[in-house]
């Protein structure tokens, strides 16, 4: 058989993941186009496919105007906003307690300062949901605002290079909201009490989405996980977030298509992440839970491959004796490193379940998300894929290396 050309492949897969139309939001025709594509390779290797659709909501942008006797400010549409046509006095509140005082039914409330000093996770989102943010939400359902305006900074901790980053991400919250820059936060402030008009042209979608499961030897009373997230933020190429993770999945799947030892292997694409339901995650614990007391281990790939630095991977449960083997099997290889663990990706799915999981990054992936992630800048440029075909030379040489009890 011809050598294959291991980061060609990972060049092509990247690109393609990267160029779908519009984009690889979950739920979007982009979408759809990245996981029939990862649904399609994968299942050349030989995999047994299950791409089962979910329920999910999409929606569409036109933009928004905000106006003030004859000046324009520029604001930007709060994913998964309702629309509106709104002409009301201005209100404006920094403080929850501005906020709880503050007569703002029926106007277009202004929020900023330590209202929006972090992106307020979902009303229903359920790994994850600090009751303060619940407390806000409720807060602002009972005071009634026709629309909101939120100022915002920088958070790039929470949600990368995004600035201004959209404080509210939230399909199940019914008032119209815009977002803009905390500088511009500080003139519109100036105006409370004068009338502003808002006009938001946006409409959810309902809309269907898939994970892309895929397994060898199903029948295993033991089995290896390999997951990544094959959705972007809006708008994002993603290419770091999280394309090359996708790729590292399709390269190693190619590697073990060939394997026959006595575990499971399953190949998870996840499809959700940056999603406000977390729609994928949800329908993958709904009919694969039950499954969780057979898996030997799970490994998350996310934001992999960055031009600087090694790869780096991270236990969470493992028992010492998988620690000092898997690190047996990842020393061959110059380019990963062991790193401190994360908590924000799909293997505290598996964790949060009580299965050991290993999970890989780029070695500077702090980075990453202060300069690119979740913006137009997260291109296959940024892209080693050099360090994709090493990772998945890792796991293709630490799967064959386990055996089920």
């Amino acid at each position: 058989m011809p050598k294959v050309d291991h980061a060609t492949q990972a060049r092509r897969y990247l690109t393609t993941l990267c160029t779908v139309k519009p984009n690889r939001r979950t739920g979007s025709p982009g979408n759809r186009e990245a996981t029939d594509f990862f649904a399609h390779t994968i299942r050349g290797f030989g995999y047994q496919i299950d791409a089962t659709p979910f329920e999910c909501l999409d929606y569409n942008c036109g933009g928004a105007e905000l106006t003030r006797e004859g000046d324009a400010y520029e604001v930007h549409v709060s994913p998964y906003s309702l629309g509106c046509d709104v002409a009301a006095e201005l209100v404006s509140v920094s403080t929850v307690e501005e906020l709880e005082s503050a007569d703002c039914g029926g106007k277009i409330l202004l929020m900023s300062g330590a209202l929006c000093s972090e992106q307020l996770m979902p009303k229903n989102f359920v790994f994850y949901n600090p009751e303060h943010h619940q407390k806000l939400l409720a807060l602002l359902e009972s005071r009634r605002p026709a629309a909101i305006i939120t100022a915002t900074g920088s958070s790039p901790e929470q949600v990368g290079a995004l600035y201004p980053f959209p404080l509210i991400v939230d399909g199940d919250f019914d008032i119209p909201s815009v977002y803009c820059r905390d500088t511009l936060g500080a003139v519109l402030a100036a105006g409370r009490g004068h009338a502003f008009h808002l006009r938001i042209d946006a409409q959810r979608l309902p809309s269907r989405a898939t994970n892309v499961i895929a397994g060898l030897n199903a029948g295993a009373a033991r089995k290896l996980i390999f997951t990544a997230h094959i959705d972007a933020y809006e708008n994002s190429p993603g290419a770091a977030d999280n394309a090359s993770g996708v790729v590292v999945l399709l390269l190693t799947a190619g590697m073990l298509s060939d394997y026959r030892g006595e575990l499971g292997i399953e190949f998870a694409a996840l499809n959700g992440e940056d999603h406000y339901s977390a729609g994928g995650q949800m329908d993958y614990l709904r009919r694969y839970g039950s499954q969780f007391p057979r898996v030997k281990l799970a490994v998350n790939i996310d934001d992999v491959g960055a031009l600087q630095g090694r790869s780096s991977y991270s236990f969470y449960g493992c028992a010492p004796q998988i620690e000092r083997h898997t690190e047996k099997i990842f020393r061959r290889f110059d380019g990963l490193s062991r790193g401190e663990q994360w908590f924000n990706g799909d293997h505290m799915i598996f964790v949060q379940s009580q299965v050991p999981a290993l999970a890989f990054t780029s070695e500077f992936s702090s980075e990453l998300m202060k300069t690119v992630t979740h913006t137009a800048a997260d291109t296959p440029e940024i892209i080693d894929c050099r360090k994709l075909v090493e990772v998945a030379k890792s796991l293709n040489d630490w799967a064959r290396s386990f055996r089920s009890a």
